[in-house]
């Protein structure tokens, strides 16, 4: 049993020197239905989320929902809803007098179901909207309810370094981040007025999530960049040392050999460089499991100072 009296959580927040995100291609998984909504999903290096179509979801025990024409009650239906640009995505600049706008359209609905009917879709794309193309997609609030957007980014990264706050040279260094900054769960199941994530049949909901699958580590001493693979750990034991045994006997493989100290550097520190990959996956009802969307990388800088210390101290 591992000896855990006295551990923290050392993060070197203080000397987080940059956390720099850049441009990524976005990655769509195909059209989900999810309970009473229809979802797309995006990933890239800023974040991660969804745009859904669809009224309240049903919790069983609820009167059954009303179809898409009676929560109409005569109203027109306007398929389409401009929304801003993700973060993450990069664009020339629109023509004169245009701003680019995300653009939703609800494709393949039938009015007389109560989730838009079996072949209800979302298509997505990017176009530059004026006042005239805003007109096409009139911004109607009775239709708020057959839209439901929601999104998070990335935490910022929180290294650890073990065994000491402070490496110190021959000793090995292993890294990892905590689990707050690696792991995200996103759903809106504490949103009783609207439930994405409620409960439709009893059996259907939408989860995302993000998991840090991947840490690239440049130690910034010359000696070049090394992979780190990494997943779900328990939560208390997030970083996979174990603190009763020396650092020459390790599981971990997560680890860099400083030969030198940063007394030399600037500052005094290395500066070193991580490449965080996130995997994204949503969950929709126990028996599909988790289904990747996709991979996004996010960069960041961190400044280390190494000692030239033979002995392990604190």
């Amino acid at each position: 049993m591992r000896n855990r009296v006295g551990r923290g959580l050392i993060a070197l927040g203080t000397v987080l020197a940059l956390l720099m995100s850049v441009p990524a291609q976005t990655a769509s998984a195909d059209t989900i239905h999810a309970g009473a909504h229809v979802c797309s999903m995006y990933v890239n290096s800023v974040g991660f989320g969804a745009y859904c179509s669809s009224g309240k979801s049903y919790l069983r025990g609820d009167a059954p929902p009303k179809t898409w024409r009676q929560r109409l009650d005569g109203k027109p239906f306007i398929p389409c809803r401009d929304f801003p640009i993700p973060d993450g995505i990069t664009l020339p600049a629109p023509p004169d007098g245009k701003e680019w706008r995300l653009r939703i359209t609800i494709e393949g609905y039938d009015l007389d179901y109560t989730n838009g009917g079996p072949h209800v879709h979302l298509e997505r794309m990017i176009v530059p909207v004026g006042p005239n193309d805003r007109e096409q997609c009139p911004d109607r609030g009775y239709m708020d309810v057959f839209w439901w957007p929601f999104h998070t980014a990335y935490p910022d990264p929180a290294l650890q370094v073990k065994p000491t706050y402070t490496p110190r040279v021959n000793i090995p260094a292993y890294f990892s981040l905590t689990r707050e900054s690696s792991y995200i769960l996103r759903n809106d199941i504490n949103r009783p007025d609207e439930l994405l994530a409620g409960s439709y049949d009893g059996t259907q909901n939408l989860t995302m999530r993000g998991l840090v699958t991947k840490l690239k580590v440049d130690p910034g001493d010359g000696t070049g960049q090394f992979t780190c693979l990494m997943g779900l750990t328990p939560v208390d034991d997030d970083d996979s040392y174990d603190e009763t045994k020396d650092p020459f006997n390790q599981m971990s493989n997560c680890k860099h050999i400083y030969k030198r100290s940063s007394a030399n550097q600037p500052d005094g520190m290395y500066t070193v460089k991580l490449t965080i990959t996130w995997e994204v996956a949503y969950w929709v009802g126990q028996a599909n499991g988790w289904v990747k969307i996709g991979d996004a990388d996010v960069h960041a800088v961190q400044r280390l100072p190494v000692q030239e210390v033979q002995a392990i101290g604190g």
